[in-house]
């Protein structure tokens, strides 16, 4: 399997007390490339519908907070 790593950090919330590892990516372990995510050592390999999906909705909204 190939992967190609996009980000992975550890997300700690805004009190500092909880945290979640998150990595997220591209996989080719099936014959179609899809995202992966992985929290806390669980990795999902999205299926291609649910990939394109959050693909699409992230290039529309571009809606986050602007963090200066």
């Amino acid at each position: 399997m190939a992967t190609t790593m996009y980000f992975e950090e550890t997300i700690f919330d805004q009190g500092g007390k909880q945290s979640l590892e998150v990595e997220l990516g591209r996989s080719s372990y099936y014959p179609e490339d899809s995202i992966y995510l992985t929290v806390d050592g669980k990795t999902v390999i999205m299926d291609r519908a649910t990939a394109r999906t959050l693909r699409e909705r992230y290039r529309r909204s571009r809606s986050l907070p602007q963090l200066d």
